[in-house]
């Protein structure tokens, strides 16, 4: 079984700064693919970022190009989610995802994941 737990949301002001962390459990770290989505209330949750098992692939949703980086550590089993240039729309419950696919089209749905963690709130303030 592979368990993940979100750290590193809060608040911060529009154009500012968060890192967001996944640690994830289990001995196969390495050969997952990694996501993150986020969700806001009553609305469906969306694809943000992925990364391959092998780092050496990613996909970044439009909204978040050229501000947000995903990346991992396989030696501390933990993706990581750099958002920088924040703003009031970014605003959300962020998730992470476990994956044994290493399609990038797979990577940026919901189905093509087959763990997920609890989620960790951003908020950005105007």
């Amino acid at each position: 079984q592979v368990q993940l737990v979100e750290s590193g949301g809060g608040l911060v002001q529009a154009g500012g700064s968060l890192r967001l962390s996944c640690a994830v459990s289990g001995r196969t770290f390495s050969s997952y693919s990694m996501g993150w989505f986020r969700q806001n209330p009553g609305k469906e949750r969306e694809f943000v970022a992925a990364l391959s098992w092998s780092g050496g692939s990613t996909r970044n949703a439009d909204s978040v190009k050229g501000r947000f980086t995903i990346s991992r550590d396989n030696a501390k089993n933990t993706v990581y989610l750099q958002m920088n240039s924040l703003k009031p729309e970014d605003t959300a419950v962020y998730y992470c995802a476990a994956s044994q696919s290493g399609s990038l089209w797979l990577l940026g749905r919901l189905a093509g994941y087959d763990y997920w963690g609890q989620g960790t709130q951003v908020t950005v303030s105007s």
